[in-house]
């Protein structure tokens, strides 16, 4: 990419978003296009169009969707399915009304089949059934991988997908009605210490294995790729570690300094019993996640808004 080339970074305000923009920044490049949900509905398929044929970005990224944890996912289906797949319908297809040649779709690992074989390979996908609770998000954003490959083959774009594994970090979310597993944890380990009490509810079992990546690391990827001038097929982003929910919820603690003890809460689902991303094509490619999730999670904790 050249520093001057006009970028368009879709859902600026959430955090995988702003950390793109962020990395964007500190690289050098500084022709960064934005919008609004209010300046830019990116339901509206001819607002969409009008506007990347006005403004012609160089390259686009796909980072505004609709998301949300377990709870959220199984209970909004209907919006989570109909309002993803229209955000990367719009723009995908406004991307090429407008002849915009590089664009970035950010996916995410829950579109794997639920019992994957571990660590889960890109070439795993669509070989089985999708987690329940998440299948209709899962779905939408298997649709905008198979929309982007589409025009790649038809029309010889380069359409890149990505799959990165569990995020977290600056802007994440923290209403516990939607937020997913990390921000929740330090919410309540948090709550749970201003209040004095003795010990705070995890979710489930405690016994599922999760993948988290920091976001930073994540947008410092997605530059990589583009770069790279990377047109392959879609990649996995993560650590290629993973730790139990407990061990995640241990590690809230000690960061939190909250000092009670944890419960489980069985009659929570689960989810996915195991979700380890294979990180090897990104890896071949030179690009690996600096982050430790102690650090991570020290300044998630840090830059959290309910600490405010």
């Amino acid at each position: 990419m050249k520093k001057n080339a006009k970028i368009f970074v879709t859902g600026h305000r959430g955090m995988v978003g702003s950390a793109i923009v962020r990395q964007l920044r500190d690289s050098g490049y500084d022709n960064i296009l934005t919008k609004t949900r209010a300046e830019l509905d990116l339901l509206d398929q001819r607002a969409v169009e009008d506007f990347l044929l006005k403004h012609k970005p160089d390259y686009i990224f796909i980072a505004a969707a609709k998301v949300g944890g377990i709870h959220a996912n199984n209970v909004y289906r209907a919006d989570f399915i109909y309002q993803n797949l229209l955000i990367e319908a719009n723009l995908i297809h406004g991307a090429h009304r407008a002849d915009i040649q590089r664009l970035m779709f950010l996916g995410s690992s829950c579109i794997y089949p639920r019992d994957c074989p571990q660590p889960i390979r890109e070439d795993y996908l669509l070989t089985g059934p999708l987690e329940p609770t998440n299948e209709p998000y899962a779905i939408a954003k298997i649709a905008g991988i198979k929309l982007a490959e589409s025009y790649n083959q038809q029309y010889g774009r380069q359409y890149v997908s990505v799959m990165p594994t569990n995020l977290y970090g600056p802007n994440d979310n923290y209403d516990l009605s939607t937020s997913h597993v990390l921000p929740a944890l330090l919410r309540k380990a948090h709550q749970a210490k201003l209040n004095g009490d003795q010990e705070y509810v995890v979710w489930g079992s405690g016994l599922p294995r999760r993948e988290f990546l920091y976001v930073d690391d994540l947008a410092d990827a997605c530059v990589f790729l583009m770069e790279q001038d990377y047109a392959g097929p879609l990649l996995n982003v993560g650590t290629g570690e993973d730790v139990t929910i407990k061990e995640l919820a241990e590690i809230v603690m000690q960061t939190v300094g909250f000092e009670g003890r944890i419960v489980f809460d069985s009659s929570k689902p689960d989810g996915t019993p195991r979700k380890l991303l294979d990180v090897g094509r990104l890896a071949n490619l030179g690009w690996k996640a600096r982050t430790r999730l102690q650090d991570g999670i020290r300044l998630a904790y840090d830059s959290a808004p309910f600490r405010a």
